[in-house]
């Protein structure tokens, strides 16, 4: 296939299917999730409601913890989740995708900003993978589906910074490489443990209202 009808396809019925197939995969792991069958706690309450939205908070800021836990985990992991998010939703190209499927929009930040996030960010997920790759009991847990997550994640990264700088190949090419590279982390999110960019919070209230009943701080 020639580069340029690599790309048009990239940007037609590859973008079309990858969505079609990520938001089937994502409907389907919701229905999953709320289809769960648990039995109905009969005991009395031993907090008042909030537990949930505490544990939320107390997770997401857990700074204290970085005195006594891996601080390559927590900081990197900051770094590299903020990263993401900047360039998926701050980056104008980005939000020219987005105008396409949303009926709102928004203002981008400078692409020399995003550049140096795009940086900080692979850095960051290359210390995140070293540290799973030499701490041992990180090894021991990991399982392909953790590579198979970072890999798919990684990708569209590096791919986007090598189009920017032009670097390595064609633009073409490079443009249609960074595509697939996203269209196939859209495809494996809601298959794989990155879905957990959608049930975070909804899990973490979940679990926060359940030890609350029990009178356990989570």
């Amino acid at each position: 296939m020639e580069v340029e009808a690599l790309l048009a396809w990239a940007r037609g019925p590859g973008f079309e299917w990858a969505l079609l197939i990520m938001f089937g995969g994502i409907t389907l792991r919701l229905i999953e999730i709320a289809t769960l069958g648990r039995k109905r706690d009969l005991s009395l309450p031993r907090e008042g409601k909030g537990s949930g939205w505490r544990t939320i908070v107390s997770r997401f800021f857990s700074f204290p913890l970085l005195a006594t836990t891996n601080v390559i985990t927590y900081v990197a992991g900051y770094i590299f989740h903020l990263g993401l998010l900047i360039i998926i939703f701050f980056l104008v190209p980005h939000i020219e995708v987005w105008r396409g499927v949303l009926p709102f929009t928004w203002g981008g930040l400078p692409t020399t900003i995003i550049d140096l996030v795009t940086v900080l960010t692979m850095v960051a997920m290359g210390l995140l993978l070293f540290d799973r790759l030499t701490h041992p009991v990180k090894r021991l847990l990991s399982t392909a589906g953790d590579y198979l997550a970072w890999t798919v994640t990684f990708l569209p990264l590096l791919t986007g910074y090598c189009t920017y700088h032009h670097l390595f190949f064609d633009y073409s090419l490079l443009l249609a490489l960074h595509i697939l590279s996203v269209e196939l982390l859209m495809v494996v999110f809601p298959f794989s443990k990155l879905i957990h960019a959608l049930t975070t919070f909804s899990s973490r209230w979940f679990t926060g209202e359940q030890f609350g009943h029990k009178g356990v701080t989570s």
